[in-house]
């Protein structure tokens, strides 16, 4: 049995107990809620999410400093930042697009007046300016970076870290070398941790579904169902067009290639938590040589948030219909470049989208506050727009190996290459 067979009966079987343990009464018993619910099942989610998150900040470093050092070392480092700022931009421009489209067309807002039983207690955090996003890219001490998790300071002074390497000659040579031979450990370390994959997603799911039931989606059935439309369409038309035309490979082989990461991404609805089994899989499933992946799969996992930019979209809209507020076609291009914008400054954690979103909605002059409809059911949207993230990942990654033909067709058109095997 298959790795991501696993991770589905896993998921399913913790879907299938949450729901029972809702339904049957068994939420409101002491012991159900305090000692498995509470106790056995969450600390085993917390567990796996840990496991995952303790390789990000290590395995971004190394990874990032070997590709810098590469690409520096044969003068493509600059073309391929390009591209792959260039594509992510292009494609959360295109997903916000997408998204407002549909919402002016299905309108969810206007029939949501059943919403006001989801309001919840919500205070929003106080964005951060595109000036101080910026400004807050670079480092003031690396070593406090790592510590925090501040992933954009991270890839900064990796980048920089690695591009000093690939100009030091034998010196720099000896110690991108011993990088590389980092980079192979962790890769063994991903390797071990992703067979706890099938565990840890039950975990999760008894978690989420004990407590989160299906009544607030019936509430905002319109809202769901647009963000939901607007996925499925970027994942299934946008990617595999990219796909199909700018790196002329198979969608349908991709997202094979992909199922893994994109399952732990669901379950996790952390791109950041996700980043090593997506790195791993692009490299040895799908066949991106390492200069390439290491630089471009880090990169996508925090500034890659087409996923978010669609909730942002329909979200927007649907407050606006909401309140009976009209916004102009100015409006709505300020909602797609503050979006796309905002999405270089989103984590990879969970949630993070809802705190992005008062952005969007204060350079458009809508009430914050509306924040609270959406907030009921946003954790299980953002579980679905997670495995969006991820696949976008992936496929800029494919396009730009295959621009500069580091995409190894061979391990590509392979079913089994880089298939995680229990040892």
């Amino acid at each position: 049995m298959n790795l991501t067979v696993k991770i589905l009966i896993g998921m399913a079987a913790g879907v299938v107990l949450g729901l029972l343990i809702q339904s049957g009464g068994f939420a409101a018993d002491h012991w159900v809620q305090e000692y498995l619910v509470d106790g056995l099942f969450d600390a085993g989610g917390a567990i796996f999410i840990r496991s995952l998150q303790l390789l990000v900040v290590p395995l971004v470093l190394v990874s990032l400093i070997c590709g810098a050092a590469s690409l520096g070392s044969h003068g493509n480092m600059g073309r391929v930042g390009f591209k792959t700022i260039g594509l992510y931009l292009l494609t959360t421009a295109m997903a916000i697009t997408i998204a407002l489209v549909l919402a002016l067309i299905f309108a969810p807002g206007e029939s949501a007046g059943a919403a006001n039983a989801a309001l919840s207690d919500f205070t929003p955090k106080e964005p951060t300016s595109i000036k101080d996003t910026l400004i807050n890219i670079f480092p003031r001490n690396p070593i406090s970076a790592m510590a925090q998790g501040n992933m954009l300071q991270v890839i900064v002074f990796a980048l920089l870290f690695g591009i000093g390497l690939s100009r030091t000659g034998e010196a720099g040579a000896r110690i991108a070398s011993s990088f590389d031979d980092l980079n192979e450990v962790m890769m063994k370390l991903i390797t071990m941790l992703i067979q706890l994959a099938p565990i840890g997603v039950f975990c999760l799911m008894v978690k989420l579904f004990s407590n989160v039931g299906f009544g607030e989606i019936f509430k905002l059935l319109g809202y769901f169902m647009t963000v939901v439309v607007a996925l499925i369409v970027h994942a299934v038309i946008v990617y595999p067009l990219l796909l199909s035309l700018l790196a002329r490979v198979s969608p349908v082989r991709f997202y094979a290639k992909m199922r893994e990461p994109m399952l732990v991404a669901f379950s996790t609805s952390s791109s950041g938590a996700t980043l090593p089994v997506t790195l791993r899989t692009v490299e040895k499933r799908i066949g991106v040589k390492n200069e390439v992946a290491s630089f471009v799969v880090p990169l996508g996992a925090t500034v890659n948030m087409d996923g978010t930019a669609i909730m942002q979209g329909v979200a927007t809209v649907f407050i606006a219909q909401f309140y009976a507020i009209d916004l102009s076609m100015g409006d709505y291009l300020m909602v797609i470049l503050t979006a796309t914008m905002a999405s270089i400054g989103t984590a990879g954690v969970p949630g993070v989208g809802l705190i992005m979103l008062t952005m969007v909605l204060t350079q458009v002059g809508l009430p914050v506050e509306g924040i609270m409809l959406i907030i009921g059911i946003d954790r299980l949207l953002d579980m679905l727009r997670t495995g969006v993230n991820i696949a976008g990942d992936g496929m800029v990654a494919t396009i730009v190996a295959a621009s500069e033909n580091d995409l190894d067709m061979k391990v590509f058109n392979d079913p089994d290459a880089g298939r995680v095997v229990e040892e």
